[in-house]
Formats: C-alpha cells, structure tokens, sequence
C-alpha cells in the first residue's frame, strides 16, 4: 500500500454506474432500470428515462483523450482505467489504489447527483439496488472500499431501513443533496432521517449535487451549457447548505451528528465563517472559537488552494482531501494524495489529519484495522 506510515484516506471517490448496478432491482421493479436516451433537442446530448418518464441529463463524466490532455496541461490528472471507475474489477481498483499510495477510498454515487425520479416507490428501489451493489463491492474490497449509501427522501420510514442495512454492509456515511426536492436540509422533515443517522454513528455526506429541477434549469440544465452552470448547479447550492446548517439548532439538537461537504472545494470556509460569525454576533450571541468543529463539519479541500489561509479559519480538525476519481471535472486529481505530501506549507501533523485523522473522525471508520 501507500509508503506513509499511517492510513491515507480518499475521502472523495466515485463509482460509475453500470448495468449491473440495477441488476439488485426486485422482478416487480424492473421498469424503474434507468435508459440512457438520446436528447432530441441537443445533439450528442443525453437524459435518463425512468419508468416511460424523461428524467434528467446525463452527466458526461468520463475522461476522454482530448479531457485528459487538457487537464495534463495545467497539472492535474484525471484518467483512470475504465473497469475500474465503472467496478467491473474490483481488484483492478485496488491495485490502482496502491499505486496512488492510496489505502481507503470513500465511494459516492454518479447518477444521483441528479433528482432521477419523483415516484416514491422508484426513487425507494433505485437507492436500495445501488447500495445493494455497493455492498457487494465492499464485500469484495477488504474493508478499502466503504461508501456513502443513497436513501429515498421521498420515504423517511424506507430510507431509515434501508440506512440499517448499509450501515451493516460496509456505508459510512448517508449521501443528502443540498436541494432535496422542495427542502433545505435544515428542513424539520429530515429529523427523523437525522435522528437515525445519529443513532447509527453514520454522518451525512453532502456531495455536491442538486436534486431540486427547477434549481437546476435556472442554473443551466447541465454544465456544458454555460461555463458557469454546473458552479451554479453543484457548489452554490452545496456551500449555501453549509451556511445554512451553521444558522440553524441541528447541531444543538443532534449533538453527535457529523456533516461532510464534499467535493465543493474549501476556499469558501473564511467567507461562510465570517458571514455566519458576524450574525452570531449580531443576535447577541458568542461565536464558538472554531465553528466548524462546533457544528462537526467537515469540507474537502483541493490541492491547488491555499491551505495555510482556510486553516486559520477551518481549524485543525475540518479539512479533508480527495482524488475525485473517476471523474473529469476541475475537482479531479488521482494524484492529489501524493500532492498534498509534497506540500511544503504545512507540517507533517497538519498533512497526516488532513489525509487520515480527519477523513477517520468524519466516518467513524477504525485505523487499527
């Protein structure tokens, strides 16, 4: 494995999901099996349909030549062997991991960055074959491939079992957009969701992603229609639910809860400090010494910011890193891990929570092992 003499997290790895993926459907679900289709009004564009029904574009997120070149050029690398961005070969995976000196990676979802589908029963039988497929992944994988499961919003009661049975087969954190259909996560109708992510020592990961299509068409619909569309679809929504989790009593009324803002960068964590200090304070109130950690959040950072600069603010205890891998966007770098060890503004215990002391407090996960 990595030639570190402690335990290297990738706190933010994607899977690409594959026919397989649906093959954990029940006989009676079979109609909800995502198709990729032709988009009439774009070429060369995609959506998926879902039960007959159009449901939202599909992302291109897999490197092409042309994608990888560029990204050589400024730096970064971004491709990774087909078979294992798409978990055909779990072991493929793993040997690339050691390679990158990489010993755990978390694994979030592709499709559902999007809202798929507004059938409860749908979206309850999606959610539950993907993370039936992770869990056999993680079954395969030795403990280095935990991941974060999908639970349908839509049913609280479904999404609470379904939350037990990942939590028992390798899930370490509980995946929520920052829109969830018409809600805020700060909205009272999760409680119960929260509650139980509590009782099962599961964060909630907060991937960037946008599951309110209206939110979505005003941004741009997918990010090749504008420049700026998927920082409006993905990342504000994502860094405005920060915000909104530091205004509000969760974490007094779930103490024990962890939040993971993932994939959003952490360039934005002075601005949000200080917006959310200069209100604290304006409602009379003491503002905590280090915010994020009184609210247990954590945010992934990229390995071209300036680290030294969002740590006066993060604190010690915040700060994440991941590779991206398997995607193709600026947040993509599969050397990121052997990036931040080379980095010569920071010490080496700032380096070693970063890529492992974090990541491990985030979700739960044991380095003894």
């Amino acid at each position: 494995m990595n030639p570190a003499t402690f335990t290297v997290i990738d706190s933010d790895a994607h899977v690409i999901e594959n026919d397989h993926t649906w093959d954990f459907l029940e006989p009676s679900e079979a109609k909800y099996r995502p198709k990729k289709m032709d988009d009439p009004d774009v070429p060369d564009a995609h959506y998926w349909e879902v039960n007959g029904l159009r449901g939202p574009p599909a992302l291109t997120v897999e490197a092409t030549e042309e994608a990888i070149e560029r990204a050589e050029k400024v730096g970064r690398r971004i491709g990774t062997p087909r078979e294992s961005r798409m978990m055909e070969d779990v072991g493929a995976r793993i040997r690339h991991m050691d390679t990158l000196g990489i010993d755990v990676q978390v694994l979030h979802n592709t499709l559902f960055l999007y809202d798929m589908t507004d059938e409860p029963d749908g979206e309850a039988a999606l959610t539950r074959s993907w993370n039936r497929w992770m869990g056999e992944t993680w079954n395969m994988s030795d403990g280095r491939l935990p991941w974060s499961c999908l639970v349908p919003t839509r049913l609280l009661d479904e999404a609470k079992i379904q939350m037990r049975w990942a939590k028992e087969n390798g899930a370490v954190a509980v995946c929520m957009r920052p829109l969830e259909g018409e809600r805020l996560i700060t909205d009272a109708y999760f409680d119960p969701l929260l509650e139980e992510a509590q009782r099962l020592d599961m964060p909630i990961a907060i991937h960037i992603a946008n599951g309110n299509a209206e939110n979505v068409r005003l941004y741009g619909l997918r990010p090749s229609t504008h420049r700026a569309a998927g920082f409006g679809i993905f990342r504000v929504p994502t860094v405005a639910a920060c915000m909104y989790l530091i205004m509000s009593d969760i974490s007094t009324r779930f103490p024990d809860l962890r939040w993971g803002f993932i994939e959003a960068s952490a360039q934005w964590i002075p601005w949000i400090h200080r917006e959310a200090a200069r209100r604290i304070e304006a409602a009379g109130e003491e503002v905590p010494e280090s915010l994020f950690e009184a609210n247990n959040i954590y945010v992934t950072c990229q390995i071209d910011e300036d680290l030294p600069w969002i740590l006066k603010y993060a604190g010690e205890k915040c700060l994440l890193i991941g590779t991206d891998y398997g995607h193709n966007d600026p947040s993509a770098d599969i050397d990121a891990m052997g990036l931040l060890r080379a980095r010569e503004d920071l010490g080496a215990a700032t380096k070693e929570r970063i890529l492992s002391q974090n990541p491990s407090a985030l979700f739960g996960l044991n380095l003894a092992n």
